[in-house]
């Protein structure tokens, strides 16, 4: 199965396109996609890439790191915490870099089971357990990813990697508040 044409999630065709299409641009995206918006965050690569020129994993990684963090504190900044994400995003680079030859697919191709795609994704510095589930979600059911072990993994409640629609971002950020807000109002 190819990768999808998009991944409608910023709103903004030419970002959706990019994180269907590049790989170090969608594990840029999920490291970014914390306390601001599925929107913000994801499309943060294509706000770098058109900043950079690039999104060469080995020209980020190894950038001033005074430098980058200009980039992305550069209005709009990359994100509400620019100074944290920009350390992040270049240590995510190196270790593209030094494990995978700069080529973030590599995670999931070379992957030898679903046990194997959770711990290389978990490896990934900005990359939590929910995010990992998500992206086992993504891989698994829209790029095609079919390892030992991996449908086991998957949960049952919806995930981010199953949005294949803007109405359907709509309904997941929606049950996503709820949830928050049920939790919320259990804590009281």
């Amino acid at each position: 199965m190819a990768p999808p044409a998009l991944l409608p999630w910023t709103g903004d065709e030419a970002a959706d396109r990019l994180l269907a299409q590049d790989p170090n641009a969608l594990l840029i995206g999920f490291a970014l996609d914390q306390q601001v918006t599925v929107q913000k965050a994801f499309v943060g690569p294509a706000v770098l890439r058109e900043r950079l020129g690039h999104l060469d994993p080995a020209r980020i990684a190894t950038m001033d790191a005074d430098a980058f963090l200009a980039v992305c504190r550069e209005k709009p900044a990359v994100h509400r915490f620019p100074g944290t994400m920009a350390a992040r995003i270049q240590d995510l680079c190196h270790v593209i870099v030094d494990t995978y030859g700069g080529d973030g697919a590599r995670i999931w191709t070379e992957a030898t089971s679903g046990d194997d795609l959770a711990a290389r994704l978990g490896s990934l510095p900005g990359i939590g357990p929910l995010k990992v589930t998500s992206l086992m979600v993504l891989l698994a059911k829209q790029y095609g990813v079919d390892l030992p072990g991996l449908t086991a993994l998957l949960p049952s409640h919806p995930t981010l990697g199953e949005v294949r629609t803007a109405e359907e971002l709509a309904a997941y950020q929606a049950g996503k508040r709820a949830a928050k807000a049920a939790k919320r109002a259990a804590a009281q």
